[in-house]
């Protein structure tokens, strides 16, 4: 647990350093703070989306801050030979891997957390107020994100950076529309009708994480429903952190 957290700590502290990090958190804020322009077109309106918005980018940056560190976790300890030196330590593969999973996600946590306080501070400040749903909705994202980085982290161990952001990009877009894969049209083949059902019960569906539109609005949400996403994004988390550990058992470094 000791190795876990010693690998842990020094991710975070590089990722802290990365510059690309605070480059994604001022176009955040500065979305944050320009969805009041689109506010001013929706009479009655503008505090709702506001907040829709401001979720929406907590999401779509976090996802890009889990893409860019994420997917360069492996390569980057790889390309700067220090793997060997871990490697070469009473270190077990699998904890490195949870080590920099760990890393992300508490840099992630910390950003998601600064990225909603400052959507709260700003909705306030425009006179409105947030309600404990937007929380919940804050938190069903960062669930969502640690999905994502666990996918990061595995690309990581199985491919290169580019290659491995791109498919997390493709997945988090397919991910939040996976319900038309099983909402065809009958012009579709029987075959192709399986074959895009297989398709949707393995990829995980993302979109059961957006509550964006109740939290914008103020619905209270069934908390079996909060804990059964969470439980659900949990499992899918772990079945890629194995893979990913099981990925890097194998490479070759």
């Amino acid at each position: 647990m000791s190795r876990i957290f010693a690998v842990a700590q020094n991710t975070f502290r590089e990722a802290v350093r990365d510059k690309v990090l605070y480059v994604l958190i001022f176009l955040a804020v500065v979305t944050i703070v320009g969805s009041k322009v689109l506010g001013w077109i929706s009479i009655g309106q503008d505090i709702e989306i506001v907040k829709s918005i401001s979720l929406g980018a907590v999401s779509i940056f976090g996802v890009l801050i889990a893409v860019f560190v994420g997917t360069n976790l492996i390569y980057k300890e790889v390309d700067k030979r220090t793997i060997y030196t871990i490697i070469c330590t009473p270190t077990w593969r699998f904890e490195f891997i949870l080590g920099k999973y760990c890393g992300l996600a508490l840099l992630l946590a910390l950003v998601t957390v600064v990225m909603t306080l400052v959507a709260t501070a700003y909705v306030a400040v425009l006179g409105g107020s947030v309600g404990v749903t937007f929380f919940v909705a804050a938190l069903l994202i960062y669930f969502k994100l640690l999905l994502v980085t666990a996918l990061a982290v595995l690309l990581s161990s199985l491919t290169s950076p580019i290659l491995g952001a791109i498919i997390v990009v493709a997945a988090y877009w397919v991910g939040h529309g996976t319900r038309i894969l099983i909402n065809l049209p009958d012009q579709f083949s029987a075959t192709s009708k399986e074959i895009l059902r297989v398709i949707y019960y393995v990829l995980p569906n993302l979109a059961n994480f957006d509550i964006t539109a109740e939290a914008a609005n103020g619905v209270a949400v069934d908390p079996k429903y909060v804990a059964w996403t969470i439980l659900y994004g949990l499992i899918y988390t772990t079945m890629l952190l194995v893979l990913a550990s099981l990925a890097f058992e194998d490479k070759d470094v």
